[in-house]
């Protein structure tokens, strides 16, 4: 059964060029090698939620977990974390309808 991980997380006050590069560049690519398929990405430039929230998949939770575990990724959020704020993550059942 494939697995999503739900990101959400705000970009540090000052730092939206840096984050921008960041993402694009290293962030994206990294967590694609890494084996997490992309598949949606918000920016929220009004209101409550988090300013941004970022989706992949992967096929089944044992891939997910093994993944998120190896220092790759752990390198890369926390590289992540130098330029945002309020970072939380969860992994669900993928599933048809919108998912938080």
């Amino acid at each position: 059964m494939q697995v999503k991980l739900i990101m959400t997380w705000d970009i540090k006050p000052g730092r939206d060029q840096e984050y921008f590069e960041f993402v694009v560049r290293e962030y994206v690519p990294g967590v694609t090698r890494l084996g997490l398929r992309p598949t949606q990405a918000w920016y929220t430039m009004y209101g409550e939620p988090s300013q941004i929230m970022m989706e992949g998949i992967t096929d089944d939770y044992p891939t997910m977990k093994t993944m998120i575990e190896t220092p790759e990724w752990v390198a890369l959020q926390a590289k992540l974390l130098e330029h945002v704020i309020n970072f939380k993550q969860k992994v669900v059942r993928l599933s048809p309808r919108f998912q938080f």
